[in-house]
Order: structure tokens, then sequence, then C-alpha cells
């Protein structure tokens, strides 16, 4: 006798679960409730004095005896077949529900990250690059002229304002969008302090007083220091 194909065995697997559903299952509840046609009121009321469930071996010889011909032999033989069937089924649903489960959580772990980096304000990765204009104030600092070393600062100074906005602190001010960075998060505070007050005391002094070219270079790598660290500038 030849081996049936798996085509074949699934088909019968299948059918034979169609015999369960729709034969084996109204007839056992036929059977139970009485024969045929709706059930009477003392046949429901048999029915609820019973005190124990019907044992899993007497199921399985009512199924046995009540089944067609050759269909539980069927059932027996294929058995393997459809508990592999299932189980592998079954691991798959299961794999799916894990994978579910996890992607949901990264979701809600990537709109939390959204949701805080909102709070704050703009990403630093949202800034306009600004190398162009860093390497402008580079060569106005090169040039050396009062006027030029004098732009110099004070278009650096207004680069680290929006740095500032950038990551979110708000003030009418620079000494106000200062005065609210927490050190861990601003490594460079204090050198950025040093480079703005120099700022104010150009700004504040008369345009016809010479300023030091060295003392200007040093509060430009000051500036270059703070951008560098939030990748401002390459």
């Amino acid at each position: 006798m030849e081996s049936p194909t798996l085509g074949e065995t699934l088909a019968q697997v299948f059918w034979f679960l169609g015999e369960v559903a729709f034969k084996w299952g109204p007839a056992t509840v036929a059977t139970v409730i009485g024969a045929g046609g709706t059930p009477d009121s003392a046949s429901i009321t048999s029915l609820t004095a019973i005190r124990s469930p019907v044992a899993v071996p007497e199921a399985i010889q009512y199924l046995q005896t009540a089944s067609a011909p050759g269909v539980w032999d069927d059932l027996f033989y294929h058995w393997s077949v459809f508990v592999a069937i299932s189980l592998f089924v079954s691991l798959l649903l299961i794999a799916l529900v894990i994978y579910c489960v996890i992607r949901i959580q990264q979701i809600r772990y990537h709109e939390r990250r959204a949701f805080a980096a909102y709070a704050k304000g703009p990403s630093i990765e949202h800034a306009p690059r600004a190398h162009v204009r860093w390497q402008r104030i580079l060569d106005q600092l090169q040039e050396g002229s009062d006027q030029s070393i004098r732009l110099a600062v004070l278009e650096a100074d207004i680069m680290l304002n929006e740095l500032l906005d950038t990551l979110g602190y708000k003030g009418e001010t620079m000494a106000d969008k200062m005065k609210q960075v927490a050190r861990a998060d601003f490594h460079t505070i204090d050198i950025a302090w040093d480079a703005h007050t120099y700022r104010n005391r150009v700004a504040h002094e008369s345009a016809a007083t010479p300023l030091d070219k060295h003392e200007a270079e040093r509060v430009i790598g000051l500036y270059q220091r703070v951008f560098r660290e939030f990748r401002f500038i390459e």
C-alpha cells in the first residue's frame, strides 16, 4: 500500500475536523439531549441535574463508535501529522505575537523620545549647517583689523545664541538662557560664559579702542570648543 502524500494527508485531516465540527458535535448534542428536535424542559432539567462531567475515555469511545467506517482509523494513522502541523502553526502564531509585542514597544519608545524632544525644543540635528558662517568668522579673524576682529567675535556670539535656542533654552537675553543650563548637559558652559563676557566687553568698548588679536583668537577658540561639543560645526 502506497503512503499518502502530504496533500492527501492534509485533506483527510481537514475533512476529519469538518466531520467533528459539523457532524460529531451536533450528533453528540442530539444524543445527550434526546433524539431530534428542540430539547424539552425535561431534557434540560436532566442535563442540569448531571453533577459530574463526561470522562475523556468515554468521549473518545463514543466518537470511535459513532464515526463512519475508516474515519477513526484515518485519524489515528495521521494523528502525528496533525499534531506536527498544529504545533508548527502554533509556533508561528506565537512568534508573530512576540514580534508584534516587541514592535509595539519599540514604536512606543520612539514616540516617547519624539515627544520628549519636541517638548524640549528643536533637535540639534535640525539646526542649519553653520560651517560656512564659521569659516567667514575665521577669515575675519585672520584679516587682523580691529573692525574684522570685532565682527568675528560678535558673529560667533550670535551663533552661540542660536545654539542655545536650538537646544531649547528660553530667555530674553543670552545670560537668561545660559543660567538655565545644567552642567551635566552642557560641559563647556563655563567656557561659553568666558567667551560671552569677552563679547560684552567688545560690544561696549569704543570702536576706537584697539583689540588684542591674541586674546580674540583665544576667545574664538573658546566658541569653537562649545560649538564642537554639540557638533554645531565640523
